[in-house]
């Protein structure tokens, strides 16, 4: 065991890429057979790592999750802001500018509009629990917008860890709400086409929420709202630590 123990903290980095990869399997297999999909995957993942981290900081009295432990540590770099920058970055490669524009002048719309509105209501909670400084104000309504957009924010403006935490954990609030509710109000509210799907992507932005919601009303109309969704978060990453934050700061 002592020998095991020391390959996996000496090779930490690719002790945690296995430990991710066993999580995010585990949380797939439970979306699978629980769920029937509806729940998506990434949503219980990220539950679960929340949980994980939780439960190892009571137990260790730490700071940093489940990287406070040896064998573990290498999550600390996976989990660190260069390779979640780049993954950011890679995803928005992903993305064409000609299929958004595809879209029409409502999708664009529907992009800037569900930025700002996320932002500010997630904004006015945090003025609601107390928050007056704008960089907590901001990184929390940022957290509104997805879940990547809070801690992008969080680490350019300067916010603590903890506020970070809480934007992650408002991400994931909005993911799992949006997952569960569009299949109610798809009817009433006509999400029932590609150019619908399109605007409510933009309007939401949640890329898992929308993706798992959509196919909970008709699995065709996922590429259309991940179309717009995947924008969502760059466009949030763009103007969020910068525009917002900075119409924040004239207020507070």
């Amino acid at each position: 065991m002592d020998i095991i123990q020391e390959v996996l903290v000496k090779n930490n980095l690719i002790t945690a890429f296995v430990f991710v990869g066993l999580t995010v399997y585990m949380a797939y297999l439970i979306s699978d057979k629980f769920t029937q999909g509806r729940f998506h995957g990434s949503a219980i993942a990220i539950i679960l790592a929340l949980l994980f981290a939780y439960f190892v900081g009571v137990s260790t009295n730490g700071e940093k999750g489940v990287a406070d432990i040896a064998i573990l540590s290498g999550v600390g770099i996976l989990g660190g802001s260069m390779l979640r920058d780049f993954a950011i970055v890679a995803t928005a490669y992903g993305a064409k500018f000609s299929d958004l524009r595809s879209s029409g002048a409502a999708g664009v719309f529907s992009l800037f509009f569900g930025v700002i509105l996320s932002f500010l209501l997630g904004a006015m909670v945090a003025i609601a629990f107390g928050y007056k400084d704008p960089v907590s104000i901001s990184t929390i309504g940022a957290g509104t917008v997805t879940f990547v957009v809070g801690p992008v924010t969080g680490s350019a403006i300067g916010a603590t860890s903890d506020v970070i935490a809480l934007s992650i954990a408002a991400g994931l609030v909005k993911s799992i709400l949006v997952m569960t509710i569009t299949p109610i109000v798809a009817k009433k509210i006509g999400l029932d086409n590609p150019k619908s799907a399109m605007v409510f992507g933009g309007l939401m932005g949640t890329n898992s929420g929308v993706a798992a919601g959509l196919a909970a009303v008709d699995p065709k109309l996922v590429p259309y709202g991940a179309m717009t969704a995947t924008f969502y978060t760059a466009v949030g990453c763009l103007i969020v630590p910068s525009l917002l934050f900075f119409l924040v700061g004239l207020f507070f």
